[in-house]
Order: structure tokens, then sequence, then C-alpha cells
């Protein structure tokens, strides 16, 4: 298959699941209950005022014609404007954004800085102590609650050690070191389950990558350890490392809301919270549209590595 090929059909698909994703979208959010209208006026508000913030937002239109609306506006870069303060959603969005996109980066940091050295460990190392100690590490991170795993932290190191700020948000640009100080914890509560899933996935892949043909020949032609372990069995094994950052590094960025929250952090989650909260409804559409766009941007950049690591698989067609 052609590369321009290729690329045109994974465009094409993500085309089609935007679009899908824009009907759920305002389907779900036009579900809620409540009306929004009389969220922005508030409950004093005369009829006369409901009327005119509906003619001002269209929402006395039919739905259909609300949804066209939208999507013609979302196209140009329009998402109109908040309910709550007038802002442009897009303006608000671009602010809140780059906070979370800052936490999941430093996130998907710690947990390969940690998952992969332990995965590695724990597969040459099988039915050892070390290969126990890992997998039950890695079992808890994933049985605790981003909550209270936040909370410990905060007691551990804010309260007693006095070491790292409790809560709160510093710009990079105004303050690098406040920056890290403040976004260290709130990385590490949000990268635990994406660690400790990496290691156990790793271990297994790099079990059976272990335990192939190619590395008994590797090994029977005299190579080293390290070259059979670094160069072949994890290499064929990275494929597994790809696949569960695409599919979490999504996952943080839209499932941020409860560290977020936890922290006090302004980022992109805390945005989604406050809005259904507020029956925001551009917000919401806005911020779950660039969630879904999100997901569908990196499941294509998985698939780009894909091609980087095993230009087989784009051969065969398989993505």
């Amino acid at each position: 298959m052609a590369l321009a090929g290729w690329i045109l059909r994974r465009l094409t698909s993500a085309v089609i699941v935007l679009f899908l994703a824009s009907l759920l979208v305002f389907a779900g959010v036009h579900a809620l209950p409540g009306n929004a209208a009389y969220a922005l006026g508030g409950v004093e508000a005369s009829p006369e005022s409901i009327r005119a913030i509906e003619q001002e937002y269209g929402l006395g239109k039919p739905l259909p014609v609300q949804y066209f609306r939208w999507i013609e506006n979302a196209v140009q870069g329009n998402l109109s404007r908040s309910l709550e303060n007038r802002l442009p959603v897009a303006r608000t969005i671009g602010e809140r954004l780059p906070i979370t996109l800052e936490l999941a980066g430093l996130a998907v940091l710690f947990a390969l800085v940690l998952g992969v050295p332990a995965g590695v460990v724990a597969a040459t190392s099988r039915g050892s102590a070390v290969d126990y100690v890992g997998t039950g590490v890695a079992l808890t991170a994933l049985s605790i609650p981003h909550f209270a795993l936040g909370l410990l932290f905060i007691l551990l190191f804010a309260v007693h050690w006095h070491v790292l700020p409790a809560s709160g948000y510093v710009a990079f640009s105004h303050d690098p070191l406040g920056n890290l100080q403040h976004m260290l914890l709130p990385a590490l509560v949000l990268g635990s389950g994406l660690w400790a899933v990496m290691m156990r996935q790793l271990r297994s892949a790099m079990l059976e990558s272990l335990g192939s043909d190619y590395i008994r020949t590797a090994r029977a032609k005299g190579l080293g350890v390290l070259s059979v372990v670094f160069k072949h069995a994890l290499r064929n094994s990275l494929i597994t490392v790809v696949t569960v950052v695409g599919l979490y590094l999504g996952a943080l960025i839209s499932g941020a809301v409860v560290t977020e929250q936890v922290f006090l952090i302004p980022g992109f989650g805390k945005l989604m919270l406050d809005s259904v909260f507020a029956r925001d409804y551009p917000v919401i559409e806005g911020v779950v549209l660039v969630s879904a766009a999100g997901y569908v941007a990196v499941n294509m950049a998985v698939d780009v590595v894909y091609t980087l690591i095993d230009p087989r698989i784009r051969a065969s067609g398989k993505t």
C-alpha cells in the first residue's frame, strides 16, 4: 500500500469519527436536565429575559438547526461564546488546554521513566522476588483511586515533610521552577495508573519475546545479555509501550478532572467539570469535541509510530 493512500485512508477515517463524535456530543449535551437559558438568567429571570437569551444564543431553534449552525462554526474555529462569562470558548480552551497537556506530558514521562525499566527488570527476573515486588507495587498503584492517592501525597509531601506545595498552579513562563514544583505531585498521581499498566504489559510482551525462536538464535550466536534484551527483545516489544501510551494519553487529557480538582489546577479537566455544573452548553460541546479530536489525533500518531517501529504493519494494511 502506498504511503499516500495509507495516509488518505487514515484521514478519511478520522473525519468520519469526528463527525459521529460531534453528533454524540451535541445530542448528549442537549439531553442534560435543566435549561441553559434559565441557568444563565437565574431563578428570578422574567419570561422576556429568557426569550431574549434564547434568541441571542439560538437556544429556541430546532436542534438540527442548532447542530448544523454549531458544526459550521466549529469547522471555522468558532466554538461560540460561553453562556456564563460571554468569553469565546476557543479562547478559554486555548488557555486551559496547555496546562492539562503539560500535566499529561509529565505524567507520561514519569510512566516511561519508571514503567519501562520496571517491566524489563520484571521480565528478565521472572519468578524472582524482584518480579513479585514489582508486580505487587503495580497492582497497588492500579487499585488506589487518583483522589485518594492525591490526598495521601498532599498529606505526606506538603503537610508532613513540607517539600512540595499542596495545590495551586504557577505558569511556566512566570516561574519555571515553581511550575515544576506545583505540577510534580499531580503528575505522579495522574501517571500512577499508566506506569503500572505499562510495566505489566511490557513484562508480558518481553516474556513472549524472550521465549521466541529469534531470541534463542541470538543467544546461540553468542550475543551478550544486554544485546539480546535491549536490541532484540525490547525493540520488538516497543509496540506494546506505544499502544499503552496512545490509549492512555487521550484518557489522561480528558480524565484529569479528579486530579486537577484535588490539586486546584485550572486546566482542561476542571473546565469540563465547571461547565457541566453551570450547564454552559457551548463550553461543554467545545471541550468534549476537542477531547474527541485529541483521541483521534493520538490514535493517528500511534499508527504512524507503529509503521516507524515495524514497516511491515503499513505494508500489511493492518492499521
